[in-house]
């Protein structure tokens, strides 16, 4: 799999830089009384100390939350690419938007916290009876703590420099040349990543799922219709995608050969090898109806004949949710029996 280094013209570079202060300070041998208690602590060559907290971790969950958001928006519209992202240029006002939305959020809960962090250290002190000079002791003034915070993104684009072939200084293309050229292999690689989280959350073990279980899939098929133009089998999968959401229908619960289509589809996406062979069979002419009808086709399989079903059983299934379920460790490969389809 090979992108070619002229997908660069149809791409933005972004690069998000979030800084969030750790209130954690060194422990220094002064914090125990080791000349009363005859600790010997080793050299420094050989061993440190780590590091206490001076403030309540949980005031400052809120901006790794922030930072949470801004990573999930990049993923959800681009892929990895030096250091950062790579975005569709269509979707940059798009991104920018929702950017400044979590910045400003960002320096509300900031103003927020540096109004109260001289009551969150003391209240940090009480709740630690008995170490109360090991944090006092290592307190920084809410100037240092507002300088530790930061939201900012940088977008740019980016392009090969100027050389001659035979220049020495080619070798300047070289490491952009391959980072590119692996742009396809990471989008299927996040892809399928997504789709083994979707797996784990959704659809494992599943004998009904609620509409809710598409949205993760809906995000996925938006960043690869964002993403088309990076490798030619990126638009069969989408079509694939747009192909199973038809067949669900408007309303409902899912349930039956729909849902074993929908399983059967999460299985595959979960595994690139078999992802880009069923694309290019697509490309080849395969109608991805014909994919999804063999998923269906699975159902007499991993399907109880709902005669079988005792009252007992048909309440749990009717009552079954997606968030409901105690997770299980994540599978290994396709839950279903490929029956040759993967």
């Amino acid at each position: 799999m090979h992108t070619d280094i002229t997908v660069l013209e149809n791409l933005v570079a972004v690069h998000l830089s979030v800084n969030i202060w750790s209130a954690r300070r060194k422990l220094v041998p002064s914090d125990f009384d080791i000349n009363n208690t005859g600790t010997n602590l080793p050299p420094e060559e050989l061993a440190s100390l780590g590091s206490k907290r001076v403030c309540n971790p949980v005031d400052l969950r809120v901006f790794g939350t922030l930072k949470s958001r801004a990573t999930t928006l990049l993923d959800r519209n681009g892929v990895r690419f030096l250091g950062g992202w790579a975005l569709p240029e269509d979707r940059i006002d798009e991104v920018q938007a929702e950017l400044e939305n979590i910045a400003s959020e960002f320096l509300r809960e900031k103003a927020v916290f540096l109004d109260r962090y001289d009551d969150a250290v003391r209240d940090w002190i009480r709740t630690n009876p008995g170490w109360e000079s090991i944090i006092a002791n290592s307190v920084v003034s809410a100037d240092y703590v507002r300088s530790r915070f930061g939201f900012a993104w940088q977008m740019f684009r980016v392009q090969t420099p100027a050389v001659r072939d035979d220049s020495p200084d080619s070798v300047v293309n070289t490491g952009l040349d391959d980072a590119v050229s692996g742009l396809g292999q990471t989008l299927f690689g996040e892809i399928a990543k997504a789709a083994t989280e979707t797996w784990y959350k959704s659809f494992m073990g599943k004998s009904e799922v609620t509409r809710k279980a598409l949205s993760p899939l809906r995000t996925m098929y938006r960043k690869l219709t964002g993403l088309s133009f990076v490798e030619p089998r990126v638009t069969p999968v989408a079509d694939l995608l747009s192909t199973a959401f038809s067949a669900v229908g408007k309303k409902g619960h899912i349930m039956g050969p729909t849902l074993v289509m929908l399983q059967g589809l999460v299985s595959l996406l979960r595994d690139p090898e078999a992802l880009l062979a069923h694309a290019q069979s697509m490309l080849d002419g395969r109608n991805p109806d014909d994919i999804l009808d063999g998923f269906r086709g699975l159902a007499s399989h991993v399907l109880p004949d709902q005669a079988e079903l005792t009252d007992i059983q048909e309440e749990e299934l009717c009552l079954q949710d997606d968030d409901d379920l105690p997770m299980a460790p994540l599978p290994v490969g396709p839950q279903l029996d490929s029956l040759g389809l993967w």
